[in-house]
This record gives structure tokens, sequence and C-alpha cells, in this order.
């Protein structure tokens, strides 16, 4: 380090000592012009240079482990999706399986689901039977007694008008003088014993 620091002092004084010629008088060549421009362009970044190494080094190392860490993150999350789009392959690939196993459960429900339904709809068919039947001879019977009693009724509406028709008062007076001589005679049998 000790060698470097000459430099800079010469570059300081490079310019000094070009433009302090006795011969020019005032008047200064293009070469000349071009020398102290390149000087004075090399004085302003080799200073620049010299003030900035070490903030721009130590920025430089820092950027450099930064970007070493985010390709490590980048290299491990891309290991990471890698991963999963694997692991996403092998579920697609399963998930069609899984899906014809659960189309063929589903299907074996529905097929159940049925049978049991069928089953029922018969049993509540032969039950809704049984209570028509019950219920239709129920009806055969209040019908066959009410058709009795009505031809019972008839039978006897008939029979009092044929009596009704028969029987004159002189026919009842002879009845009822009959009815009370059998009494009488029935009352003296009994009397008797």
């Amino acid at each position: 380090m000790k060698a470097r620091r000459p430099c800079p002092i010469v570059l300081f004084a490079v310019p000094f000592l070009l433009f302090m010629s006795a011969e020019e008088g005032g008047r200064v060549s293009a070469t000349m012009d071009f020398l102290g421009k390149l000087v004075n362009f090399l004085i302003l970044f080799g200073g620049l240079a010299f003030v900035m190494r070490k903030p721009l080094k130590a920025m430089l190392a820092k950027r450099t482990v930064d970007i070493g860490e985010t390709i490590r993150d980048a290299e491990g999350a891309k290991a990471g999706a890698e991963t999963k789009a694997g692991e996403s392959r092998s579920r697609v690939a399963h998930l069609e399986e899984e899906v014809r196993g659960l189309k063929a459960a589903a299907e074996e429900e529905g097929r159940r689901q049925t049978e049991r339904i069928s089953r029922a709809a018969a049993e509540e068919a032969e039950r809704l039977k049984k209570l028509a039947r019950q219920e239709v001879e129920e009806q055969v019977r209040l019908g066959v007694r009410e058709l009795k009693a009505h031809a019972a009724a008839r039978a006897t509406d008939l029979a009092r008008e044929r009596i009704r028709k028969r029987l004159t008062p002189e026919l009842q007076a002879a009845l009822i003088d009959k009815s009370i001589d059998r009494l009488s005679r029935l009352n003296e049998k009994s009397g008797s014993r």
C-alpha cells in the first residue's frame, strides 16, 4: 500500500508542472490542452476511485453475498416447487383412479338405495292392498247388514200392508173374540190344576 501513495501525489503535481513552462508565454497548444484535460480527468476520477474504493468494495462484496443468498433461496424455492409439482403430478395421476373408485362406490350405493326403495315400495304396496281388502270387506259387511235391515223393514212394511188390506173390521173382531176364547180356556185349564 505504501507503494501506491506516491501515485496520487504525483497525479496532483503533474498539472502544475505542465502549466509552468516559460516558453509558451500564455499560448496553450492543442496537445497541452488535451493533456491538461486528460490529467484533470485522471485526477478527478482517480481521486474518486481512491476515495470510493473501500465503500464500493464493501458494497460490492455485500451485494455479492446478497445475490448468492438470493440464488440459494431461489434454488431452494425451485427445489420445493419441483417437489410440489411432482406431488401434484402424482396426485393428478391418482386422481383419475380415485374418481373411478368414487364413481363405482356411488353407483353401488345408488343400486343399494334403489333396491331398498323398491323393497320399501313393494312392502308399502302390499300393506295398502291389505288395508284396501280389509276396508272393502268391512264395506261389504256393512252393506250386507244394511241390505238385511232394509229387506227386513221392507218385508215388515209389506206384511203390514197385506195384513191391513186383508184385515177388515169384522175379521178383526172375530180374531179378537177367538183370542179371548183361547185365553179363557187356557185360564180355566190352569185354574183347575
